[in-house]
């Protein structure tokens, strides 16, 4: 994918996740089924992950270089990375502590979403100010996965939003 597809499919993923949390009930936001994350801690963990991205976005291409570094390797395509994904979490990763969602009632549902929305937007707009060639240079720290390429962090983005809407819509139907 290129930077605008990108933008776009960040765009899209996260406004459809976003209707759908709005869709659901207040019994269905807040259900909880067998020990899972509710709906509602799916929701905020996706707004918590994508928080420290609007911050790193905006920095200057100089600084990240300067602080974290430059890749020592090419990108990955989306599928490599979704693999790399998938193999993290079946060897037992899961959220970091910074990620763990405290909860949200029914009534903070569209607040959050306001967050949300803002906050993708704003990343869309940092990312559309670095070049092709800067998200395969620069690099930037993920909890689980080490050290990605901006365009991996954006694919794994796009990825996680689409993960967490799947396991919410899984688990409502139990």
């Amino acid at each position: 994918m290129n930077r605008e597809e990108i933008i776009q499919q960040l765009k899209t993923h996260h406004q459809v996740f976003v209707e759908y949390i709005l869709g659901l009930s207040e019994k269905d936001f807040s259900r909880n089924i067998e020990g899972k994350w509710t709906a509602a801690q799916q929701f905020e963990h996706i707004h918590l992950s994508t928080k420290p991205l609007k911050f790193a976005l905006k920095l200057p291409a100089w600084f990240l270089k300067l602080y974290i570094g430059k890749a020592n390797r090419a990108s990955k395509s989306y599928e490599e990375l979704v693999a790399k994904y998938k193999l993290k979490l079946e060897q037992g990763g899961r959220a970091g502590k910074a990620f763990i969602p405290k909860g949200i009632n029914a009534q903070e549902r569209q607040d959050l979403s306001n967050k949300l929305n803002k906050t993708i937007e704003s990343i869309c707009k940092s990312l559309s100010k670095y070049s092709e060639n800067e998200l395969d240079i620069l690099i930037l720290p993920h909890p689980l996965l080490g050290k990605l390429t901006m365009r991996e962090m954006m694919y794994f983005t796009i990825l996680h939003v689409q993960h967490h809407q799947y396991h919410t819509q899984e688990n409502l139907k139990k």
